[in-house]
């Protein structure tokens, strides 16, 4: 039965939440017109807060019923139909939440109304002059974000994509809704198979929450413009930027090591125009702090910090149209489709440019500027050269990244375009990106001694001297120990990466000498200091775990395993076969079994002891299940498997040289839609990672033989498919997995011994007689690929009767790659997470005002009663 009422819940709520936000807006701009808070009255921002409040509470409610459809399985809304499934867990019933484009919008204004709470009521208590521009535009910008998720048509016009709409409407073509208005599938398409990671439950949210902080200091530069409070608006609003950088940074980061752990290009980053999307507006945002910083100090750069600032919500307003306008559909594979918004969402962003750009142009000129000369000493000048910097290398992604925009724009006005992407983009983007990350870590160096020093050209030489010093020998150090010695796992000879890893080692020695003159001050000044070098252990990381990335899943055996494989994977792969070990680099390793999870069962489960039913999520114990001395399932026992589309390729490696071995269990699955999608498992050491992933499997449907008969009695030896077996009888049994049996029903077990290679394999093939007809359970042993059936039992003869097919063992083929010190990376990413806290916090603090002295209100009072 079709339920209804949760869906008009949810759509009312997305109705109310837009019209409250439009009230909202213009309550708020009524609030800040000069007039009326010269005169005092309060009615146009109460108005306006109670609309936002009322706004808040109906997300709130729209968020409730779309995750209720989504939990409660309501298939009869094409959201939760095409987005979840009865089997998955709750912590991915989240995931499933924001994985369309309706949810993710969702999350977005959420965060805006979390911000918007604390804005209301931080500028209740602190700064009231504040809050009637700033949430002014906070709520202009929910009324568009709220639009895209209304789902009303005006005739030929199409305002937003409700998530509310019912299968009938959304497939009302279709012949099942055609034939039954009111069917409700029993299932749904489920979740992304590669969104099915716990980073897909974080990162998205922490992605959204960094994209919805940046719009809090663009608030209060458009504020400061609009009320004429040029220089003011910084102070309040600098916080607030540190926290979009540190939240967007570790969002991007989270990104990358979903990347790295879920897919199988080998890396965290690949330069897709979805990722180019997020790091362009993140290196603008962090461009703008510096100048925020530097303004803050000496009075210079504001002109900078109002374009950055501007300029940063612009691009995550553009980053949104790039990625779910559907224009990048061809030129990337994590871009949303077109839901027929891509005329809504370029209004969205054309509003806001030509609303922030046509306010800085009225106000350029008022603008004040600092006469103030900087020179080669100054800390400020180094800082404008970095925003530089970061400036350039962002526009260089944007510029390669809008091709597409570039041309679709070229069609739209009629003529055609051959421009193209990169054929190479990842050598494209590095080949700047590169030369951009050796200036960002050289100039936070030069830049952080010089702004803390406040050194002059005699004494710049004894400041850089024990930072450079250090740097010089680190450096050395590691040279030849990559050159001369094997105790690193490379060769450091390229000379670019060279410079990059002494530019980067200057950066950190810099500032910890920065961070060591400060500790006997104040701590938390020395936020910039940490979170430099955080940046600085990033770019090495980044260096070594890309640069010298190295595949060590050479194909030396001179076979080309397929002309339909692509040439890299006939040359950077090794085939295994099943318990076959191969030599590759310092390793043997052997392909040793498909395995499954099972729940509540640390680890993964042998499939050979699972007897697989018609519930694809049930299986039967064909023996005990145990972990070391814990057993948990007995013989017989039903199972519930997790995730069974899932199978996990047991993959032994053993160090040759120290006997040491260790077990990966990499993850495929064969996707109908997909195709084979695999996942990558990671062993990680001190010095490296080592990442493999299957990137080809044996069909799951095999080609036997043609059965070949046996007839033999207890105790004989013979030949199968070159094998030595001995038959060792029969047994009766009283249980059989799946089966039930009842009185009469007959089951006979064989017990045969099979000698391998390599080791002895038992098989027992099962023979049913019940209700008159006989069942044959066959027993598969795809190390030697074989199936043994027990076909009859002759009592007379004392002999019984074997089938036996053969068909190609069991293979994968793998690849594995050893990235050195991607450590240094995540590690580099927590300790400027830690300096953003620090920053927040100090300026958090400089924000406050000071609360003013009982002196000073008398004075005004008495001012007020001589007016």
């Amino acid at each position: 039965m079709i339920n209804t009422l949760i869906g008009n819940i949810g759509h009312t709520s997305v109705i109310v939440a837009f019209v409250a936000a439009i009230v909202s807006s213009l309550a708020y701009f009524m609030a800040a017109r000069p007039q009326v808070e010269a005169s005092g009255d309060k009615s146009w921002r109460n108005m306006a807060r109670a609309a936002f409040y009322v706004h808040g509470a109906a997300v709130l409610m729209i968020i409730f019923s779309l995750f209720n459809i989504i939990y409660e399985h309501r298939y009869e809304y094409y959201y939760a139909w095409s987005h979840s499934s009865n089997h998955l867990p709750i912590h991915f019933m989240i995931s499933c939440f924001w994985e369309g484009q309706e949810g993710s919008f969702l999350l977005w204004i959420f965060w805006h109304v979390m911000l918007g709470v604390a804005m209301i009521n931080l500028g209740a208590k602190k700064r009231k002059e504040w809050e009637a521009p700033v949430m002014a535009v906070f709520s202009f910008v929910q009324l568009f974000l709220t639009s895209m998720i209304l789902g009303v048509v005006i005739g030929d016009v199409k305002i937003g994509s409700s998530p509310f709409i019912l299968m009938r409407d959304f497939m009302a073509n279709a012949p099942v809704f055609q034939m039954d208005p009111n069917y409700v599938p029993k299932d749904g398409t489920g979740l992304n198979p590669l969104l099915q990671n716990y980073w897909m439950v974080i990162h998205p949210p922490t992605l959204f929450l960094g994209f919805a902080a940046t719009l809090v200091p663009f608030a209060f530069a458009i504020a400061g413009l609009w009320k004429g409070k040029f220089t003011e608006w910084i102070k309040p609003a600098l916080p607030w930027a540190h926290f979009a950088g540190v939240t967007l940074g570790v969002g991007i980061v989270m990104g990358a090591y979903w990347a790295y752990e879920t897919l199988n290009f080998g890396g965290y980053w690949n330069w897709d125009p979805v990722e180019n999307a997020v790091y362009i507006p993140w290196l603008v945002l962090v461009g703008s702090i510096h100048t925020m910083v530097a303004f803050r100090r000496s009075k210079q750069g504001l002109r900078a910090s109002f374009i950055l600032v501007i300029t940063t919500f612009l691009l995550v307003l553009y980053a949104t149209f790039l990625t779910r306008s559907g224009i990048l559909g061809n030129a990337s594979v994590h871009s949303f489709t077109d839901l027929g918004l891509s005329g809504q969402l370029f209004t969205y962003l054309a509003a806001f440019v030509v609303l922030a750009v046509g306010l800085l142009v009225y106000n350029w000129k008022k603008i004040p500027v600092t006469e103030k000369e900087l020179t080669t000493y100054n800390g400020e000048f180094w800082i404008f050269i970095g925003a530089a910097v970061l400036c350039l290398a962002s526009f260089q992604v944007v510029a390669t990244t809008s091709i597409p925009v570039y041309n679709s724009f070229m069609g739209f006005i009629g003529i055609e375009t051959n421009a193209a992407l990169p054929a190479d983009q990842i050598a494209h983007y590095t080949k700047f990106q590169l030369w951009a990350g050796l200036a960002v870590a050289l100039l936070s160096g030069i830049g952080q001694l010089l702004w803390w020093r406040k050194v002059d050209k005699s004494s710049f030489l004894d400041a850089i001297t024990m930072p450079g010093m250090l740097t010089l020998l680190f450096s050395s150090l590691i040279i030849i120990l990559s050159n001369r010695f094997d105790i690193l796992p490379f060769k450091l000879d390229n000379p670019v990466y060279i410079a990059l890893l002494v530019a980067s080692l200057f950066s950190i020695f810099a500032n910890l000498s920065i961070i060591l003159g400060l500790i006997h001050k104040k701590v938390t000044l020395s936020g910039g200091a940490v979170s430099h070098i955080g940046i600085a252990l990033m770019l090495i990381g980044i260096l070594f775990s890309s640069g010298y990335s190295k595949i060590i899943s050479q194909n030396t055996s001179g076979l080309m395993y397929s002309r339909e494989f692509p040439d890299e994977v006939n040359r950077d792969n090794v085939l295994l076969w099943r318990n076959q070990a191969v030599d590759m680099d310092k390793y043997s390793v052997s392909y040793r079994g498909k395995f499954l999870k099972v729940m509540d069962v640390p680890g993964y489960v042998n499939q050979e002891i699972l007897f697989r039913t018609a519930d694809d999520y049930k299986a039967i114990a064909r023996a005990d299940i145990k972990v070391k001395d814990k057993v948990y399932y007995k013989t017989g026992d039903t199972l519930a498997l997790d995730a069974p589309e899932n199978t996990y390729y047991e993959i032994e490696y053993k160090d040759r040289a120290s006997g040491k071995n260790f077990l990966l269990y990499p993850r495929a699955q064969v996707n109908p839609n997909m195709g084979l999608l695999a996942s990558p498992d990671i062993k990680s050491f001190v010095d490296r990672d080592l990442y493999t992933h299957v990137s080809s499997i044996a069909p799951e449907e095999k080609e036997w033989s043609a059965m070949k008969e046996y007839e033999i009695a207890m105790g004989d030896t013979v030949i199968l498919n070159d094998y030595i077996a001995v038959f060792h009888g029969v047994e009766m049994v009283n249980k059989v997995p799946g089966v039930e049996l009842k009185q009469g029903d007959v089951a006979v077990q064989a017990d045969m011994q099979i000698l391998g290679e390599r080791e002895k394999y038992h098989a027992h093939p099962l023979l049913i007689f019940k209700d008159g007809m006989a069942g044959y359970y066959p027993e598969e042993i795809g190390d030697l690929g074989m199936r043994i059936t027990l076909l009859n039992i002759d009592p007379a003869k004392e002999t019984f009767k074997i089938g036996v097919n053969t068909t190609q063992r069991e293979w994968v083929i793998l690849k594995a790659m050893e990235k050195p010190f991607v450590n240094i990376l995540w590690i580099g990413t927590m300790i400027m997470a830690i300096g953003f806290i620090m920053a927040i916090t100090r300026r958090s603090k400089d924000a406050a005002p000071v609360p003013a002295s009982p002196n000073a209100k008398q004075n005004r009072k008495r001012r007020a009663q001589a007016v």
